[in-house]
């Protein structure tokens, strides 16, 4: 009977140590999430740099139409590599469309790629892209030194490249006008500087209600 008492004993006390094991684990795994998510855009260190002045281009797009890129003419532009091939592009171009609805007061978005426009033209139309100025240039890509899709660069209303990097999701997306906000190269690199992007949020929703 004794022996039947201890083994019980034993037993609450080792599935109480288990469940401490448990949620201290739980509390590691939400503190390690904070640090590192939502990561913003990758940078990759190539291209203009962030805070220089942006390449300029005048071309026309896959319509014929007029297009200016890098100029700046108090508008701010988000210059999108993609291709007809990249499946993490397609799943992208309805975020890209929901940012220009809510960041059209400032923000124009133009795509960008190089290649044979057949291909180009029949992946523009079937996407419904038309709003966009699709440019089709090999040399702003390698002005750029894009190697990797999708990237993105976030050119300001001056002409000055504010952010850059390869887009997954749109977290990463959001990232570009996150760090042009706050004046960084990018969101690693304020996530450097010891703040997270949700101290970032909680900072922006105080000063909101104040």
């Amino acid at each position: 009977m004794t022996a039947l008492i201890v083994s019980n004993i034993v037993l609450w006390v080792v599935t109480l140590a288990l469940l401490l094991v448990v949620l201290a684990l739980s509390r590691q795994i939400g503190v390690l999430y904070e640090r590192v998510a939502p990561m913003g855009a990758l940078t990759i260190d190539k291209g203009p740099a962030v805070g220089a002045a942006s390449p300029r281009f005048e071309l026309t797009d896959l319509l014929g139409r007029p297009l200016r890129i890098g100029h700046g003419g108090g508008r701010g532009q988000l210059l999108f590599f993609v291709s007809p091939t990249c499946p993490v592009c397609k799943k992208l171009l309805p975020i890209l469309k929901s940012v220009a609805r809510t960041e059209g007061a400032w923000l124009d978005i133009v795509l960008a790629s190089d290649g044979e426009m057949p291909e180009h033209l029949a992946f523009y139309r079937k996407a419904g892209l038309e709003a966009f100025p699709y440019a089709l240039s090999t040399e702003i890509g390698l002005r750029f030194q894009v190697s990797k899709l999708p990237y993105a660069i976030l050119i300001d209303e001056q002409g000055v490249v504010r952010a850059k990097g390869l887009i997954n999701s749109r977290e990463q997306l959001e990232s570009l006008f996150t760090a042009k906000e706050i004046g960084v190269a990018s969101a690693q690199e304020w996530l450097e500087r010891g703040t997270t992007i949700q101290e970032i949020t909680r900072k922006e929703n105080g000063n909101a209600m104040a």
